[in-house]
């Protein structure tokens, strides 16, 4: 298990299955459910606009920059065939993304370029996308 110390803030929620493509997910203090609206691939890149709009906010407020409008966009490929039991030698995950960026604020271009630099290394989500995160998935059979 990884370092479980008083800095760290944990997380945990459950997933219980509706039907193949649908999963309805409890976070202890809020509800949803994947499949309904997007799939997990778009959940997962809504994952990274959002952290990186709530993170883009919090190194602004830091900077005392004030954002008029925020507009991210994130691309990813993925190549099912992996993911289909198919032969290949592709990993199932996305093979990369592309993120953009859109923004209003009463800044420079230097300024928003040291703010850019605060998000980049300020954002848990693609920090995740970025570096290895060790996962340990079990088997409970009921």
């Amino acid at each position: 298990m990884a370092d479980q110390s008083d800095a760290v803030s944990w997380y945990t929620l459950e997933g219980t299955r509706i039907s193949p493509k649908r999963m309805t997910v409890d976070t202890g203090s809020a509800e949803f459910e994947i499949g309904r609206d997007v799939n997990p691939v778009e959940y997962m890149l809504g994952s990274v606009a959002g952290c990186l709009n709530s993170t883009g906010t919090m190194v602004a407020r830091d900077m005392d920059i004030d954002i008029e409008s925020l507009a991210v966009t994130v691309e990813g490929g993925v190549d099912y065939a992996a993911y289909k039991g198919e032969e290949t030698d592709a990993r199932p995950g996305f093979q990369g993304l592309e993120v953009d960026l859109e923004v209003e604020a009463d800044a420079t271009d230097d300024e928003l370029e040291a703010w850019l630099e605060g998000v980049e290394s300020r954002c848990p989500i693609t920090d995740n996308v970025e570096n290895e995160t060790g996962i340990d998935v079990s088997l409970t059979s009921i």
